[in-house]
C-alpha cells in the first residue's frame, strides 16, 4: 500500500505497528544471536581421517580417529584408528591397525564399534584389539556407527539406504529405503539419521519425522549439541548448526578450498567441534561459540 493514500488514523497507528513489528522480530528463532565456530587447533599428517569420537575416560578424555589411508572402498589392511589428545596432539598413531577403510564410530564405554565397508569391528577398548568382525548382510559402504544407551549398535548403509541393528549377537536389518543413509545418532528410543539433504528421526516404531532439511549437500556426521541441537557437517566442506525448530544455520562453508568435512565428532566438556578433513589428511578443532 502506498503511504500517500493512508489515512491519518492509519499514519497514527504506524509507529505503534513498527515498534510491535520490531519486538516479534526481536524475540524471533531467526533474530537470535547465531552460532560460530573459532579454530582452535588442528592436526595434521593423518592418513585419510574419515570420522572423530570423543571418548570419555575416568583419567582424561580422548579422541579417535578413523584412517582409511587409501581407497574408500578397499579391502586392503592399510586403515588404522589413531589416538588423539583433546589438543590434538597424536598420542599413539597406529592406536588400532589392519583395518580396511574405516569410518563412523560409536562406544558403549567398553567395546569400540567401527564400520568398516561390510563389516562391523568391534574393538575392546581396554585391550586395544579387534574382538570380532561381523558382517553385515548385502552391505556395500558401511558408513556410521552409534550406540544407544540401551547398548544398541545401529550402522547405516548409504549405497543401499539402509541402516543395520547389531544386538550383540546378530545383525538385523532395522531401516529400509532411507536415502543415502549416513549420520546417525541414538537419542532414547529414537534415531537420527542423515538423509540426502534431510536430517530425520524415526521414533521406537520407526515413524520418521523431518527435524530439518535444505542443507545444500548430503548430510555426513550429525551430533547433537545441546537438546534438541545439533551440528552437522556434509562432506563436501559444509557444517551447520541445526536449532530446535528446524531452523538451519551455515557455519562453515570450504568447498572453494576443496577441504573435506566428514564424520565430525563433539567435545562436550570444551564445547569443541572436531572435523576430519578426509583428503587434507588433518583433523581440525573449532570452539562452538
Amino acid at each position: 500500500m502506498n503511504i500517500m493514500h493512508l489515512s491519518r488514523l492509519q499514519l497514527w497507528f504506524l509507529p505503534l505497528f513498527l515498534l510491535a513489528a520490531a519486538l516479534v522480530l526481536a524475540i524471533s528463532p531467526a533474530a537470535r544471536a547465531e552460532h560460530s565456530l573459532t579454530q582452535v587447533w588442528k592436526t595434521e599428517g593423518l592418513a585419510v581421517p574419515e570420522s572423530v569420537l570423543y571418548m570419555k575416560d575416568k583419567k582424561e578424555p580422548y579422541l579417535l580417529v578413523s584412517l582409511i589411508d587409501g581407497v574408500p572402498t578397499e579391502v586392503d589392511g592399510k586403515g588404522g584408528i589413531a589416538k588423539l589428545g583433546t589438543d590434538g596432539e597424536v598420542l599413539d598413531a597406529e592406536w588400532i591397525t589392519g583395518l580396511n577403510a574405516p569410518k563412523g564410530m560409536g562406544t558403549d564405554g567398553k567395546l569400540l564399534y567401527v564400520a568398516d565397508i561390510t563389516e562391523l569391528v568391534v574393538i575392546d577398548i581396554k585391550k586395544q584389539r579387534v574382538v570380532k568382525k561381523v558382517p553385515v548382510p548385502e552391505a556395500v559402504f558401511l558408513n556410521d556407527v552409534t550406540v544407544s544407551s540401551l547398548g544398541v549398535v545401529y550402522v547405516s548403509d548409504t549405497r543401499t539406504h539402509r541402516v543395520h541393528m547389531y544386538d550383540g549377537k546378530k545383525i538385523h536389518l532395522y531401516l529400509d529405503g532411507v536415502d543415502n543413509a549416513n549420520g546417525l545418532f541414538a537419542l532414547g528410543n529414537s534415531l537420527v539419521v542423515g538423509s540426502a539433504k534431510q536430517l530425520l528421526i524415526f521414533d521406537a516404531n520407526k515413524k520418521p519425522l523431518v527435524l530439518a532439511q535444505g542443507f545444500a549437500e548430503n548430510i555426513d556426521g550429525v551430533e547433537m549439541v545441546a537438546r534438541g541441537e545439533f551440528v552437522v557437517s556434509c562432506w563436501l566442506g559444509l557444517v551447520y548448526y541445526v536449532y530446535g525448530d528446524g531452523r538451519i544455520q551455515q557455519m562453515l562453508d570450504l568447498r572453494e578450498q576443496k577441504i573435506n568435512t566428514a564424520d565430525l565428532g563433539f567435545d562436550p566438556e570444551q564445547r569443541v567441534v572436531l572435523v576430519p578433513n578426509f583428503f587434507k589428511n588433518s583433523v581440525t578443532a573449532y570452539r562452538l561459540e
